[in-house]
């Protein structure tokens, strides 16, 4: 369907992106009013994108409501400390709209996505790993592994417009690096061999990590590169190839074999 919400190549600032969120709450609270008392606390309460993505990490985070208000105000002192996650979150919200065809508007995937709020739990544990207060970030990255069934260590880099699709079984180990507009299905493990345990995965710029892929060791995905469903990649994968099979090997790839 055509989108709605935005044109593909366009980044939208996060004022207008949330001016958006709410105007399509607001008509969703119109044409639904059961389905939009939610709509309230989720979204026309809050003066910001910031403070509606903080409201979500705690809700999803926290098992009663005192452990909900303290991660969602945790959320907002890294906010108000570092406006550039805010700005993230906005541009993993557009990438969603962008790269999944089910999703034609900015609502569902803020309310409904658990790999969206899982990313940007991640961006503020990792805030606070990077500011010395690792338990509390290591706190939330057990939690959400509990609560979303996705574990990203506070310690891995994570560029913008990254989509978790489905986001259901993936790890990020400690170290990792993944680039920006990267794609991570279901089941993916990106994670260190046992006899390299400070030397993670670097996954490149636009890559797309398929369902049950394992990306492990001291090796590099290149810009573009594809791993197919299932593969096991233990070395290399220049950029624009294809990686596909247990253990891996190149297709689509002018090379002859992994690197």
């Amino acid at each position: 369907p055509r989108r709605t919400a935005m044109d593909q190549n366009a980044v939208v600032p996060v004022d207008q992106l949330w001016q958006r969120v709410r105007r399509e709450a607001e008509t969703a609270l119109a044409g639904d009013p059961l389905f939009g008392r939610s709509l309230s606390s989720a979204i026309l309460d809050h003066s910001g994108l910031g403070d509606a993505v903080a409201h979500q990490i705690g809700e999803r985070l926290g098992r009663n409501t005192d452990d909900r208000e303290r991660f969602a105000r945790i959320a907002r002192e890294a906010y108000q400390a570092s406006p550039g996650l805010v700005d993230a979150a906005g541009a993993d919200l557009q990438s969603i709209v962008i790269h999944d065809p089910a999703a034609t508007r900015l609502l569902p995937p803020l309310l409904n996505f658990k790999g969206y709020v899982a990313l940007q739990a991640w961006r503020v544990s990792n805030w606070l790993w990077r500011h010395d207060r690792t338990d509390l970030a290591l706190l939330l990255q057990s939690l959400s592994s509990d609560s979303l069934q996705v574990s990203i260590h506070p310690s891995a880099s994570i560029g913008t417009r990254v989509f978790l699709d489905h986001a259901t079984g993936i790890i990020v180990g400690a170290f990792a690096v993944v680039g920006d507009d990267v794609t991570i299905m279901q089941n993916v493990t990106i994670g260190r061999k046992q006899e390299l345990p400070n030397r993670a995965p670097r996954i490149g710029r636009g890559v797309l990590l398929s369902t049950g892929a394992s990306i492990l060791g001291d090796i590099s995905v290149g810009d573009f590169a594809r791993i197919g469903a299932g593969a096991l990649v233990e070395h290399d994968v220049p950029g624009g190839c294809t990686a596909v099979g247990v253990p891996a090997r190149l297709v689509n790839c002018a090379e002859a074999g992994l690197s």
